[in-house]
């Protein structure tokens, strides 16, 4: 394995010392070692691996130092568009070096989402002619690695990836946890969620965590889980998925989403308030944090997302941080375009399972609400 520290002294003697993506489970601890090492203005966490190409492309235009993006690679399909209509060597001739989590990997068990993913993580790369190896798990080579690829960056002007396998970092524990907020759990605000919608309504989860626990607390209540669709994968898109749904039934729908997955496709916002499905309530659990990949803050915590869906004209706006409101905020969210912010604190259980169920049988289940 690689010490996460070794990795970034090679780096920053290369003089690559600015750092933005989106974290990764497979780049935690060098991610983490990147923000127990490095300012916050040379390691910005972006809202998706798109929006990071460009801070690493002005990063590049101002001071001529190669940067590093980082990013799983379930993000690839966010940096087609910047890295070849920008970065490219035949338009701006960018250098960018990307660090790209191998989930899926062929031959190495994973979860339905990253199977796809992962078969055809070198074809995508190869097909947007981006040069890459896969990073080696030995320093001595890693070094020479390295070396190679910032040659390659320097003479060609163009960006270069390392492809991160599982177990290739070291372990590295976070140190600059920011504190929690507020008191109450995920889990538990889910639970009393499921306790208070009427049991005909409908649940659109998004990734990660979320999605985990609401299966859990279904199991748990020994009931059908055909009245939530899963949305394992798609970070970022599980209220636009709602949406389409709510535009076409007339069943209540909730869309349960998490702080990371707002920020990544946040324009989605707009859209919903401008649609105004009276029959969705949009359901943000904030923790500030990426909490499924290591933990690493957003900068959910710095803005004010109520707000946000008040400009964005959804109906009914409201931010709780106590279960006990929980019941208020969904009764007053009825019949109308709303938007319930739930301020939680980060982390989750150990022993949370998974889905046993294949995506597939899980939305055949969840369309059988509309026969």
């Amino acid at each position: 394995m690689i010490s996460p520290k070794y990795f970034y002294d090679l780096l920053t003697h290369k003089n690559i010392r600015f750092f933005t993506g989106v974290p990764d489970s497979l780049l935690k601890s060098f991610c983490a070692y990147v923000t127990d090492n490095t300012s916050n203005e040379n390691n910005i966490i972006a809202a998706n691996e798109g929006n990071a190409i460009g801070i690493a492309s002005g990063v590049y235009t101002a001071t001529n130092q190669i940067p590093l993006v980082y990013l799983q690679n379930s993000g690839q399909g966010n940096i087609i568009n910047p890295i070849l209509s920008m970065a490219d060597k035949e338009l701006f001739s960018i250098p960018i070096l990307l660090l790209i989590g191998w989930r899926g990997e062929p031959n190495i068990k994973d979860e339905p989402q990253h199977i796809k993913q992962g078969r055809v993580t070198l074809n995508i790369l190869d097909s947007i002619e981006i040069k890459y190896e896969i990073l080696s798990t030995d320093e001595s080579k890693v070094k020479i690695q390295l070396e190679d690829a910032y040659k390659y960056m320097v003479e060609n002007k163009a960006p270069f990836a390392f492809i991160v396998r599982k177990n290739t970092f070291s372990d590295y524990t976070l140190q600059n946890k920011t504190h929690d907020l507020f008191n109450g759990i995920r889990e538990e605000f889910i639970k009393q969620i499921i306790k208070t919608i009427d049991i005909d309504s409908l649940v659109v989860s998004t990734t990660g965590m979320i999605s985990r626990e609401l299966y859990e607390i279904r199991e748990s209540y020994k009931q059908q889980h055909n009245k939530d669709l899963l949305v394992v994968g798609a970070m970022g898109h599980a209220s636009s998925i709602a949406l389409g749904i709510a535009a076409n039934t007339n069943k209540q729908i909730y869309c349960f989403d998490g702080d990371g997955a707002v920020l990544m496709h946040m324009g989605s916002l707009a859209v919903v308030g401008s649609i105004k499905p009276r029959n969705l309530c949009h359901i943000v659990l904030n923790n500030g944090a990426h909490d499924s990949v290591g933990g690493q803050p957003t900068f959910a915590m710095n803005i004010d997302l109520c707000e946000i869906a008040k400009a964005c004209k959804y109906e009914f706006i409201t931010r709780i941080d106590k279960i006990e409101d929980i019941e208020t905020a969904i009764e007053n969210a009825k019949n109308k375009c709303s938007f319930i912010e739930i301020m939680i604190k980060k982390g989750n259980r150990n022993n949370l399972g998974r889905p046993i169920e294949t995506p597939l049988d899980n939305i055949k289940a969840f369309m059988n609400n509309f026969i």
